[in-house]
């Protein structure tokens, strides 16, 4: 009877994670693309510097104040030499998100960042030489015909947002490879990884906004007609961002890898249908088959992930210099769990 309780508990508490988890992923997007089509706040390196500043201040309450997570300590040598870099990343990550859901829909972008798994292992290939089981680049087929066709169907494509997302999916998986070797021995859970990066995000991110953007936002608070309620929707919408980041942890310690790769590409569909209720962006029937193409595709690449995971190498496979020591060396070093962090 005991273990029938706790059974249930667990579950509950699993899916409770799981629909926090998408009901502040799907807040954010939706958030932002308002912020950009509705209030005509067309500014995204300001709106991702307004979220570092709100996540830096967020993980510092949650470190510092409530002491809810412990503070990883880095030495200042490794803060510059180590993170900064996954830091410059991070934020061209989170700069090419926003940026592309100004120019295209929420839809078509939830669908080109589920490319990432591709961009990742591609990279790692090229740059790497890293040996692949052929299951990985036989699961990639169907992601990558999903994007394209999808892509040939957006009925609102729009080039310069379709170029943004496409690279931010490589920003993605660039950070993930980097996050690999740059922070060797430091074990970050997702508050403690905000709470270095947000801070070099928003120096990095500060200057440019206010050159490029700076003299449209002032324009804008003198044109726009409810200044007031826009501002708190904008910084609401960093608070948000925030919240995304320790939800995130929270999900961590509650599902397994495999629910976890389920839940996040029902959370797709999940955006996808939200937005378009709100939105009312067109989709046409094929477009919406190619978006499921990729969800399903992306399920079957996680599928392929734990099943490869879970297998030791043969007994007497002879050891050349080119390889693998063990099958977690054919997967790509992608940490699925950590790519919403905004």
């Amino acid at each position: 009877m005991e273990e029938s309780v706790i059974f249930q508990w667990s579950v509950f508490r699993s899916v409770l994670a799981i629909l926090q988890w998408w009901g502040f992923n799907v807040t954010v997007i939706i958030m932002n693309k308002w912020i950009f089509q509705k209030l005509d706040f067309k500014f995204p390196l300001t709106v991702s510097c307004i979220h570092f500043i709100c996540s830096s201040i967020g993980a510092y309450v949650v470190i510092k104040v409530l002491k809810i997570k412990p503070l990883i300590m880095v030495e200042p040598e490794d803060r510059w030499r180590r993170i900064f870099p996954m830091s410059f990343v991070f934020c061209i990550n989170i700069v090419l998100g926003n940026v592309s859901l100004r120019f295209i829909p929420v839809s078509f972008m939830q669908t080109i960042k589920s490319f990432t798994p591709a961009t990742t292992v591609v990279l790692q290939w090229l740059v790497w030489r890293k040996h692949f089981d052929w299951r990985i680049w036989a699961s990639l087929i169907p992601i990558v015909g999903g994007i394209l066709l999808t892509s040939v169907t957006e009925l609102s494509f729009n080039m310069f947002g379709f170029c943004a997302a496409l690279f931010g999916c490589l920003a993605t998986s660039t950070k993930t490879i980097l996050a690999e070797s740059l922070l060797h021995g430091y074990k970050f859970d997702s508050i403690n990884t905000v709470y270095y990066m947000a801070p070099f995000a928003t120096m990095i991110l500060g200057l440019p906004a206010m050159l490029v953007e700076g003299n449209g936002v002032i324009n804008w608070f003198h044109t726009h007609e409810s200044v007031w309620p826009a501002v708190i929707i904008i910084f609401s919408s960093g608070v948000m961002a925030f919240c995304l980041n320790f939800s995130i942890f929270y999900v961590i310690h509650s599902t397994t890898a495999v629910t976890f790769n389920v839940a996040g590409n029902l959370k797709v569909a999940v955006a996808v249908l939200v937005s378009w209720l709100i939105f009312h962006n067109p989709i046409s029937a094929m477009n919406a088959v190619g978006c499921a193409i990729t969800l399903v595709g992306c399920t079957f690449y996680g599928y392929v992930r734990h099943m490869l995971s879970q297998q030791s190498p043969p007994p007497g496979t002879p050891r050349t210099p080119r390889t693998p020591r063990n099958r977690m060396e054919l997967l790509p070093l992608v940490n699925d769990k950590l790519d919403d962090k905004v």
